[in-house]
Parts: C-alpha cells; sequence; structure tokens
C-alpha cells in the first residue's frame, strides 16, 4: 500500500464511520470514498435520505448506538473490516442529571468499546486500524457538560489501553481530538457574535475549524504512514491548547 499521499492506499478498504452523516463524520467518509475505500456510515434515523445532503455512495445502517442490541447488529453486517472510525458521540445541557449523564457516557465511551471490542477479530484479521474522535474535553475540563468531558477523557484512556492491548495483533488505535469546528455541534456559538469573538481569542489561528481538516488527520492515523503509532492523540485544534 502506498501512504497517505498515495492514490491508492485505502482502495477497495472496508470502513466503518460510526455517526457519518453529518460534520466530521460526514467528512471522513467522503475522504475515504474518494480514495476508492467502501464505506459504511451509522445513524440514528430511518434512511441516510432523511438527513440533509448526506454523504454519496456510502452504505447505511440506522443504529442508536447508546443500546447494546444496536452495536450488536452493525457488528454482525460486516464479514471483514479494515478501518473502524468512532466518531458517534452527543452531548446534553442536562448532564447533572444522572440519567441524562448515564445516556452521555453509554454513546460516547460505553457504544466505543463495545464495537471495538465486537470488531477486534475483524480488525485483526486485516491488520487494521481504530481511531477514535475525541475532544478537547479529552484533556480540558468542560464544567457546564460534565458526562461528555468525562466520556471523551475517558476514551482518550481507552484508545491507549487498547492500543497497548491489541498492539500484538496488528491492530493501531489512536484518537483526534477536534477544537472548535463548523459542525452543527458549534452551531450556537458561531452565531453568537459575544461568544465567538471570546473563542476566536483563545485560538492562536484565529478561525474556526473545517470537518475536512479534522478528516484529514483520521486519514493520516488510519493509514500506512502512522504504521508505527498506536496509543495516540492528536489535537486538531489551531492550537487551543497551547494557551
Amino acid at each position: 500500500m502506498n501512504g497517505l499521499n498515495g492514490n491508492s492506499w485505502a482502495r477497495g478498504l472496508s470502513v466503518l464511520v460510526t455517526g457519518g452523516t453529518q460534520g466530521i463524520g460526514k467528512a471522513v467518509a467522503e475522504q475515504f470514498l474518494g480514495l476508492g475505500a467502501r464505506v459504511t456510515i451509522t445513524g440514528t434515523r430511518s434512511h441516510v435520505s432523511c438527513y440533509d445532503d448526506p454523504p454519496q455512495g456510502v452504505a447505511y445502517i440506522q443504529a442508536d448506538l447508546t443500546w447494546p442490541e444496536a452495536r450488536a447488529e452493525v457488528a454482525a453486517h460486516f464479514s471483514s473490516l479494515d478501518v473502524l472510525i468512532n466518531n458517534a458521540g452527543r452531548g446534553s445541557a442536562r448532564e447533572y442529571e444522572q440519567e441524562e449523564f448515564e445516556l452521555v457516557i453509554d454513546t460516547n465511551l460505553n457504544a466505543v468499546m463495545d464495537l471495538s471490542v465486537r470488531l477486534h477479530p475483524l480488525l485483526k484479521a486485516s491488520r487494521g486500524s481504530i481511531v477514535n474522535v475525541g475532544s478537547l474535553a479529552s484533556f480540558l475540563a468542560l464544567k457546564e457538560t460534565p458526562a461528555y468531558t468525562a466520556s471523551k477523557a475517558g476514551l482518550l484512556g481507552l484508545t491507549r489501553a487498547l492500543g497497548d492491548k491489541w498492539a500484538t495483533d496488528g491492530v493501531r488505535v489512536n484518537l483526534v481530538a477536534p477544537g472548535f469546528i463548523e459542525t452543527r455541534m458549534t452551531e450556537g456559538a458561531r452565531q453568537n457574535p459575544e461568544r465567538e469573538k471570546r473563542l476566536m481569542k483563545a485560538i492562536p489561528m484565529q478561525r474556526w475549524g473545517d470537518p475536512a481538516e479534522v478528516a484529514q488527520a483520521i486519514l493520516f492515523l488510519a493509514s500506512p504512514a502512522a504504521s508505527y503509532v498506536t496509543g495516540q492523540s492528536l489535537a486538531i485544534d489551531g492550537g487551543l491548547m497551547l494557551r
């Protein structure tokens, strides 16, 4: 296989992107498709056409990954797999309520562990790769969202543990930590001039990130160009964590 700059390293690979209908997940799916991979995405709606401008050319599985039964159904869909992108996630304005706290933890952390373990035999067979989508909350505390913070910090630890455990199987496990990216999750901040101004002051590059920029980092970690990289995290944050 060629490295990241080659045009054929991903051709024919089987790739699963959870939460691949919009934002970062959509950008990842589209970039893998552009390299000739066979891409499957998950979403919670009944059909991919229920989303505004979903990626074209993907296979779609309806699955609310909060539930173990849904994760089992997703894993059963595959007879082979080369790349798993654990992108699906959620946050809530009510995370100090225990029920909501547990729902976010189930989606952002427990689902990643469950799906990764279920698909590990296929990834071992292909000597494949897992990339988990964390957040700056993997490193920094977001006091209004304790479940999101706990889940993303836990995801960083999980990435390290699985990277160590599965290294001898040839399965690499890494994490990207996006900062403030132009997605639906940040729409409220982008539409609030005062809040946006404060955020831009905190970001050395003084701009929002694009989902495609995160996708490029994910493709790097999944590619042969990162063949000696496992258990690592990569912040895509415009320099925010420097301050």
